[in-house]
């Protein structure tokens, strides 16, 4: 299946995630009533909480008032690596895709903190954004750091880095972008290899990737490797 043929109902097939909600602190409140206007993606809804209007196109040059490269987080979590690359990279724009509300709000905080500015968050599942929502060939890079692993082997079907996946990543990816993954799950890992190896629409080397450096050690992954879980990178390019 190649990007003009990504089929919009595609994302029914691909749930990656349990929407996880849970009351904000008093600073992620004031982050959120601040802030959230601005940076948070006002993102039509077609049924549930975390979908999209097949109808709804984003504009990167609307939403971040500029032309730049544009990378996407997928699941971004609290943004302790999507705030961190925004920061370092302020010629280039971020879009984090995450479903837990408290985890965009301290994102916020943290922004406000850092004083990041060419970053923008949305609450959507990111199959669907992918979809529909996303211009073709819009990235530069789309990253995907530590996704649920769903370690029960009744569950890995729930994992995002899958076969039906690939149709999705390689649409939205400019030719010549890459494609990084990280997880400090192994089986996790060989699955996101052989994955990879048979993505016709990639270049894979078939190989671990050195640690992407723009990727700082966040609390999630200190966690793992405090556990003795040793850290997978891999990157592939869009043909």
């Amino acid at each position: 299946m190649n990007q003009e043929t990504v089929d919009p109902q595609y994302h029914r097939e691909i749930v990656s995630f349990i929407r996880r909600g849970g009351r904000l602190t008093e600073r992620q409140q004031d982050a959120w009533d601040e802030l959230a206007d601005a940076y948070v993606l006002d993102v039509p809804r077609a049924v549930s909480s975390t979908s999209v209007d097949t109808a709804h196109r984003l504009d990167p040059v609307t939403v971040f008032g500029r032309g730049a490269p544009l990378v996407m987080e997928i699941g971004s979590g609290r943004g302790e690596a999507l705030v961190h690359a925004a920061a370092q990279n302020p010629d280039t724009d971020f879009l984090g895709l995450e479903v837990y509300v408290p985890g965009v709000a301290q994102t916020l905080v943290t922004m406000r903190h850092e004083g990041v500015t060419n970053l923008r968050l949305a609450v959507v599942d990111a199959a669907q954004a992918l979809a529909t929502m996303l211009p073709e060939a819009c990235l530069e890079e789309l990253r995907v750091w530590f996704p649920d692993p769903w370690h029960k082997k009744r569950h890995h079907k729930r994992r995002l880095v899958t076969d039906e996946f690939l149709p999705l990543a390689a649409r939205v990816l400019r030719p010549g972008g890459t494609w990084r993954l990280a997880t400090d799950w192994e089986d996790y890992a060989d699955q996101m290899r052989d994955v990879l190896s048979r993505a016709d629409d990639f270049d894979f080397s078939g190989d671990w990737s050195t640690r992407f450096e723009g990727r700082p050690v966040t609390k999630f992954e200190a966690k793992g490797i405090a556990k003795g879980r040793t850290i997978r990178d891999l990157a592939a390019v869009r043909r």
